[in-house]
């Protein structure tokens, strides 16, 4: 299997686990403070890392070189799963997922920025076809709504992490130097875990964690094996091995993913007329996944 093929292959797996924190995420939102839920899943994942990566060997005091490189990535991963969590109080997890399909349009112009990858016509049209699709969704098929743009509260705050979350993947690409996936995962999380527990001590020890649902922990462990650990190292992984538009690519399959996710849960399914902007998600990800 060709790198390129191991890093599709990556992110199609991404965007099947990150679907279960919108799903899971809008049912543990209301009962704790995003930044208490999100330093415990770092903590959590932080440590599964180390013993990871501890013993495949693979761990050397240059990966350590310029420590502020982890600190930055670190910076943007917490800033959008704060915000992500904040805004699951009140938007819908299919909306809120829509909204994340909006990453690849963002990652691609700051690929151009930072990284000056290009985008070609036909990557031009998948992400807008995307987009469109995505704006169907969080405005709920409603042509007045989106005339008026009559945004959620939830989706907005949300919005602004997706454009940490756009900045985050050509960033990888431009601050690794050489480190496997894995050692850069593990220096990025350990930060973000410092940064949280330095943002959210308050919230941490004003939860009464004895008290909370079983839904929060399920929740707190699904996300720090699955949408941290996990989706950390696919993540860069994948942002090695692609360009950062057809890495965040995979975010298009987020909606369809989570949809399901809702069925499983028991949460119905969405109205006829929201999954016709699910649809055109998935022909942008399959414009965007051909090769040139």
């Amino acid at each position: 299997m060709s790198p390129q093929a191991r890093g599709h292959l990556a992110m199609l797996a991404f965007s099947a686990l990150v679907a279960g924190s919108f799903a899971l995420g809008s049912m543990a939102a209301p009962h704790i403070a995003p930044t208490a839920l999100n330093a415990v899943r770092f903590v959590l994942a932080g440590v599964i890392l180390a013993v990871v990566a501890g013993a495949s060997g693979k761990v050397t005091r240059a990966s350590l070189a310029a420590p502020w490189r982890y600190l930055v990535l670190s910076g943007l991963l917490v800033a959008y799963f704060v915000l992500m969590f904040e805004g699951l109080k009140t938007g819908a997890p299919v909306s809120m997922s829509a909204v994340f399909t909006l990453t690849p349009l963002m990652a691609a112009g700051f690929g151009w920025l930072l990284v000056r990858q290009h985008m070609t016509p036909r990557m031009a049209l998948a992400l807008a076809i995307g987009g469109a699709g995505a704006l169907w969704v969080i405005f709920r098929a409603d042509l007045q709504a989106l005339m008026r743009l009559e945004i959620g509260q939830g989706e907005m705050i949300y919005f602004w992490g997706c454009v940490a979350h756009a900045i985050y993947a050509p960033m990888v690409r431009k601050l690794n130097r050489g480190e496997p996936a894995l050692v850069f995962t593990l220096w990025t999380n350990l930060a973000g875990a410092v940064l949280l527990l330095i943002w959210g001590w308050k919230p941490l020890l004003a939860t009464d964690w004895a008290a909370l649902p079983t839904v929060v922990w399920v929740t707190i462990v699904y996300t720090a094996v699955a949408a941290t650990a996990a989706t950390f190292v696919l993540l860069q992984f994948a942002a090695l091995r692609l360009p950062s538009a057809k890495v965040m690519a995979y975010t298009y399959l987020t909606p369809s993913w989570v949809i399901l996710w809702q069925i499983v849960l028991g949460k119905g399914v969405p109205p006829a007329l929201i999954l016709g902007g699910v649809v055109l998600t998935v022909v942008a990800l399959v414009l965007l996944l051909k090769e040139e």
